[in-house]
């Protein structure tokens, strides 16, 4: 068997930095589904954590009651804003780091259980998972790395064999998750809270040799760090405006470092669009709000600013001034992106002026007639421009189904097709380019909620394998899977999501 190439960098920061803790075993645990395409990418078959070979010895550590040779196990220390108020004290209540690999791409890569028992920052939590929250965080974090989306990766879930108590009880169970860091604003925020330099300065001498290498080499790293970390957020935020995802809780103990998306809780992808559109059962005030993401991710990169302003010069007045001009960039990186990815949707390669007038009037006539967001541009990026062609006018009447108003659409598809009249590429390419980037499938609300209805309350996870096996292709029409692309029936709607803790 080859060992994991676990090289373990976070626990020689410092003991402020994390409480070493080992998972609480549970009694049973059953593999419920292991990711072997991951395993593979990530060196780790062959290993103790490939399911293929070693089935009970994996099944053992994704379960945490096992530790495998190498791992160095800890709950990671960490503040943040939490609607708003800010929580000096934090940390890793239900999830403990079993350690770090160097991954085959040469990239450093953290391993993850989330669910295995109480640690010194659970409070009056028990660190335990309920099952359906484990198979939401699966379902839609595999979900978003085949539409593109930088996230957290799930390698794989186990069952427990004991059940915890929420409203009731409930099958527990345990994901292991991995990404390139899963150091948070909030990490940076627990020293700063502190008046701690000296373990700011190491977290990001951390976090730029783990994923901001290039940043050595500018005058000053630490501005390269902001500045880069900045870009990533707008452009991750930016993504997820464009498939219509709503993270639910952007605390900053919520926003990583890497610029992925991290912690699924009581996220959800729109069916109709709604630009105000909440789910969150925690969101009362809409704080989280779709339309409020970006803004919220200037708000969280600027407590981000003010941790480090101590290490961007030395004097305080020309460090703050430094930070807001990289605070200001965000705004324009994250509409440059947007508009540029918005564009692609719409099947645009060039840029006009009118442009984004044209996108925000296809919204605005979504918005007011209920349209499903996804299906709206699949079934637009089936068009072609003469109106006439039997394909196009087949698509075309079931683009008009979802408009409760038909006449609002077909007059914005006037405009639509005036200006792919003026694009260089023929009608075929830009189909194709269009098919690229508008899914045909994404993790209905609905479709989880049936899985997790099944996995909980019958022991069945085969809508639960099924939901994933759709989802592993978004972009590709799956012979007798269409019920996966359709929106909810009424009766099916789910109007709120829960956090899961």
């Amino acid at each position: 068997m080859k060992p994991i190439p676990f090289n373990n960098r976070y626990i020689k920061l410092g003991k402020e930095f994390f409480v070493e803790t080992c998972p609480q075993s549970v009694n049973n645990p059953q593999l419920i589904k292991f990711n072997f395409d991951l395993a593979e990418e990530l060196g780790l078959a062959g290993t103790s954590l490939d399911a293929a070979d070693y089935l009970s010895q994996s099944t053992a550590i994704f379960a945490g009651n096992q530790i495998p040779d190498g791992a160095e196990p800890l709950a990671m220390a960490y503040a943040g804003h939490q609607f708003g108020h800010f929580n000096p004290q934090l940390g890793d209540g239900r999830a403990i780091l079993l350690g770090e690999i160097d991954a085959l791409d040469g990239t450093y890569i953290d391993i993850q259980l989330k669910g295995s028992g109480r640690t010194v920052f659970s409070r009056n939590g028990d660190g335990r998972a309920a099952l359906g929250p484990v198979l939401r965080e699966y379902l839609l974090s595999e979900a978003m790395a085949k539409l593109g989306v930088p996230t957290t990766r799930a390698l794989a879930i186990v069952t427990t064999g004991e059940e915890v108590a929420r409203q009731t009880l409930l099958p527990g169970g345990i994901i292991t998750r991995i990404a390139t860091s899963f150091v948070r604003v909030g990490t940076f925020q627990f020293f700063s809270a502190r008046e701690s330099v000296e373990a700011i300065k190491k977290l990001a001498d951390f976090v730029i040799e783990r994923n901001y290498p290039a940043a050595k080499s500018e005058g000053n790293a630490y501005v390269a760090l902001l500045q880069s970390i900045v870009e990533r957020q707008a452009v991750l935020i930016a993504t997820w405006m464009q498939i219509g995802f709503i993270h639910g809780v952007m605390n900053t103990d919520n926003m990583s470092v890497a610029g992925e998306t991290i912690d699924y809780g009581p996220c959800a992808f729109m069916d109709y669009y709604d630009h105000d559109q909440v789910y969150s059962s925690i969101d009362r005030n809409g704080r989280y709000a779709y339309s409020n993401q970006p803004s919220i991710g200037l708000w969280n990169l600027t407590r981000l600013a003010e941790a480090l302003i101590p290490l961007l010069a030395e004097d305080t007045d020309e460090a703050v001034e430094i930070a807001r001009e990289i605070l200001q960039s965000y705004t324009v990186i994250y509409e440059q992106s947007w508009l540029a990815g918005m564009r692609e949707k719409l099947g645009l390669s060039t840029q006009q002026p009118d442009d984004k007038a044209l996108i925000d009037d296809l919204l605005h006539r979504m918005a007011a007639n209920g349209s499903d967001f996804t299906l709206t541009f699949y079934y637009l990026s089936q068009l072609s421009v003469d109106a006439t062609t039997a394909s196009s006018m087949k698509h075309e009447k079931l683009l008009r189904a979802l408009f409760a108003d038909a006449d609002q659409i077909q007059q914005w598809l006037l405009k639509w097709r005036a200006r792919i009249a003026e694009e260089p590429l023929d009608d075929h390419a830009r189909q194709i380019r269009m098919q690229a980037v508008n899914p045909l499938y994404i993790p209905r609300n609905h479709q989880i909620e049936a899985a997790i209805r099944a996995a909980e309350d019958a022991d069945d996870f085969s809508l639960f394998h099924d939901l994933h096996e759709v989802l592993q292709k978004p972009y590709e029409r799956q012979t007798g899977r269409d019920l996966y692309m359709l929106p909810p029936e009424p009766d099916e709607v789910v109007e709120q999501t829960f956090c899961g803790t």
